[in-house]
């Protein structure tokens, strides 16, 4: 009895310790990893032929999925809004909510979320697939850098698509804004943009274009390490994919709030 005691003691201990100690290692190698492909990015020669097929392939293939995601977005906002600003016959000012937590909140973290679902997955499995096949050592046995031929073109290509994803993800969600607002409570279309403009200050502008480019960088390290840190089985294409999706996320909300945060303080 006491030794199955000892045991339900000892055993979430261990399981503690043992979380601690591979979290602190992981967190470890992402930061070199990290570091080597910063240094890659500023560093010739640069693989733009890649980089461009790799922008094709995150930017217009997520283009759809994005577009639906904003046009649903700024109908939602809009209706919710009106709800709100109806008790205090405000509905005529319903761009100015709208043009606040689009472009500062739901439009960077909604549009990198469908990226990171999208082509996140999708850089996660490729190198995945390329790890277990063992063509990423095979490139180190030539003498070529995996970080600068794999990782720099796809990290790259997100922290340049993604805030180009946003920005027009925050466009359609403000025509699909326009649409609810201009039919449901018949403001005009004049006064509804216009009321988004005197809302949309350089400083909101640039701290959404801010949070997408980190969102962008966030996507394109942790679906590469995800990948090229693969195991050897081939279910590690699949565990992969799905720690990179889920990582993602997280780092994703997380950041949110820390810049909003920042934002607020200095800029906001």
């Amino acid at each position: 009895m006491n030794k199955v005691a000892f045991y339900l003691v000892k055993n979430p201990l261990t399981q503690l310790s043992k979380f601690i100690l591979d979290f602190f290692s992981e967190l470890g190698s992402m930061t070199v990893f990290t570091r080597l492909a910063f240094v890659a990015i500023f560093t010739p020669p640069y693989k733009r032929t890649i980089t461009r097929i790799q922008m094709d392939q995150i930017g217009v293939g997520s283009l759809p999925i994005v577009a639906l995601t904003g046009l649903f977005m700024g109908l939602v906002s809009a209706l919710q809004s009106i709800v709100e600003l109806r008790s205090i016959g405000a509905t005529s000012y319903i761009g100015r909510p709208l043009g606040t937590t689009i472009v500062r909140e739901m439009g960077p973290v909604l549009a990198s979320m469908m990226v990171a679902a999208r082509a996140g997955s999708a850089i996660a499995a490729e190198l995945a697939s390329m790890a277990i096949g063992e063509q990423i050592d095979a490139l180190r046995a030539e003498g070529s850098d995996p970080i600068k031929k794999l990782v720099e073109p796809r990290l790259v290509a997100c922290m340049i698509m993604v805030p180009v994803l946003t920005t027009l993800c925050d466009l359609i969600a403000f025509v699909g804004g326009w649409f609810i607002a201009t039919r449901v409570v018949q403001v005009s279309s004049f006064f509804y943009w216009d009321s988004i403009m005197e809302v949309l200050t350089p400083a909101f502008i640039w701290g959404g274009l801010i949070k997408s480019l980190t969102f962008g960088f966030v996507i394109g390290m942790v679906a590469c390490y995800s990948g090229m840190k693969a195991g050897s089985s081939s279910a590690g294409v699949g565990e992969a994919t799905t720690r990179a999706v889920v990582t993602i996320a997280i780092s994703i909300l997380a950041l949110d709030f820390l810049l909003t945060k920042i934002f607020i303080v200095t800029w906001w």
